[in-house]
């Protein structure tokens, strides 16, 4: 196996090509980037809503009284839409007085646009939280929230894990500052990715129990495999793809080595020996054939509708699909994490929340301080639960039944080792496409693992100069 190093040598010799500038190339281009950097900003003074005022305010008051008034705010959101009409609509009979008007975007168009919607003078008053949303906190066009943290006592109400995702940790400039000092959103309910299975048809080939270690799943693709049947479904034509290679890279990688390359830290690096040899283990099981022919070109949703259909054994998918696979196969379905090289070892997954910010140029923070207290109370809790989603307060719901008791149980382990790791495309804006293009090269033998992760790092170069802040 090739040393950490020795990998970032050899890419930087031979993967780059002539046409490939990699971050060396940037200093030669720094006069011409500054005097841009100057232009661009004298242009963006003289556009209305395009720089943080300094006169806004950059912090939320410490007050949580509700105003006794009329009141609209807007929310836009890219996730779960029958969840948030939900919370929506619960939180008005709790404060009539309070009217929220949601807007949904799509996951990808949200992503793309949202630095520009919230620096917009016609922002939304809340917004879902999203890869980016870093820059925009540092920007000033979301406001700290941590006064309510303490007057909520948000704290005892929530995981640490959760907030710590929404601290800040990263930022740099007006606005930044230390991780657990400042908070930029509030989960409303939480996310984890893992292997779902058809018990049913995994009996055809054998298969009695879920698998301990990395071995025993390998062991049980090549069963289905030799039983004619598609062992994985993978969805990579949007984000299946990349579950699939962050749940191998979460139990190669060291959970602290991850962390660092996610958070910008200097001198991190996804070329690493262990992040090889799981982007290997992804190739290895395509060219072994355990994905369907069709799956780069297959979205999530289709990959899940077809394993409800017998198509695959397995599936790669997050808690969002339990809802639907409860509901379509029952007692059929089955969910288990990715295993790690041992039996009993850490407990990691790929997770997020639904989680939701504020606006700085919102007229009414006090009364989206109320919303967000309210994404917390076990009502709320309850339609996050039947949505699909992990409650942030696992004893405000019973553990269901099912598969979704099985996400639930696993979730919980999760926690209490510690191993919830960010999806890898909150570490730069710009990681998203490369993430799924990337992948979907591998699966089809259009590019190297080495390739893959030098392009990766060649964006995570770029985002933090090369060094990390």
């Amino acid at each position: 196996m090739p040393t950490d190093e020795g990998m970032r040598a050899g890419r930087r010799a031979t993967a780059r090509g002539p046409g490939r500038p990699g971050p060396r190339r940037f200093l030669t281009l720094a006069p011409a980037v500054a005097l841009l950097a100057a232009l661009v900003t004298a242009c963006g003074a003289l556009t209305p809503g395009s720089a943080a005022d300094p006169g806004r305010p950059r912090t939320v008051p410490s007050s949580t009284a509700v105003p006794d008034e009329d009141i609209t705010l807007k929310l836009t959101f890219a996730d779960a839409p029958a969840m948030v009409d939900a919370l929506v609509a619960a939180f008005h009979r709790k404060h009539p007085r309070i009217t929220i008007e949601p807007r949904y975007t799509q996951f990808a168009d949200y992503v793309k646009s949202i630095k520009l919607t919230m620096a917009s003078d016609n922002a939304p008053d809340l917004a879902q939280y999203a890869v980016g949303m870093d820059d925009i906190a540092a920007r000033g066009d979301i406001l700290d929230l941590a006064p309510y943290r303490d007057a909520y006592r948000w704290r005892a109400k929530l995981p640490a894990s959760a907030l710590d995702q929404l601290s800040g940790s990263r930022l740099t400039g007006p606005g930044g500052g230390a991780a657990g000092k400042r908070l930029y959103g509030v989960p409303a309910g939480l996310s984890m990715t893992g292997i779902y299975y058809d018990k049913e048809l995994a009996r055809r080939a054998g298969i009695t129990r879920p698998p301990r270690t990395l071995a025993e799943f390998e062991r049980q693709l090549a069963a289905v495999k030799r039983a004619g049947m598609t062992p994985l479904g993978v969805g990579a034509l949007d984000s299946g793809g990349l579950h699939l290679w962050a749940a191998l890279l979460n139990n190669a990688m060291p959970p602290a080595e991850y962390r660092r390359w996610i958070k910008g830290e200097r001198g991190a690096t996804i070329e690493t020996a262990r992040a090889l040899a799981a982007t290997r283990k992804l190739a290895e099981w395509s060219r072994k054939g355990y994905f369907d022919d069709s799956a780069i070109g297959t979205t999530q949703n289709d990959s899940t509708g077809q394993f409800v259909r017998g198509r695959s054994v397995f599936l790669v998918n997050g808690n969002w699909a339990a809802g639907q696979l409860a509901q379509a196969m029952g007692k059929k379905a089955g969910f288990f994490l990715m295993p790690g090289a041992r039996p009993g070892a850490r407990a990691v997954s790929s997770g997020f929340s639904v989680s939701y910010a504020v606006s700085s140029r919102t007229a009414h923070p006090q009364a989206a301080g109320a919303f967000l207290d309210f994404l917390t109370s076990a009502e709320a809790q309850k339609i996050v639960s039947d949505n699909g989603f992990l409650p942030t307060d696992e004893d405000a719901v019973p553990v269901p039944r099912g598969v979704l008791g099985e996400v639930a149980r696993a979730h919980r382990r999760v926690t209490a080792d510690d191993g919830m790791n960010h999806f890898p495309d909150f570490a730069a804006p710009a990681m998203l496409d490369p993430l799924r293009a990337g992948v979907q090269k591998l699966m089809a033998g259009r590019t190297t693992p080495e390739a893959f992760l030098g392009s990766l790092q060649d964006v995570w170069d770029e985002r933090y100069g090369g060094g990390g802040r």
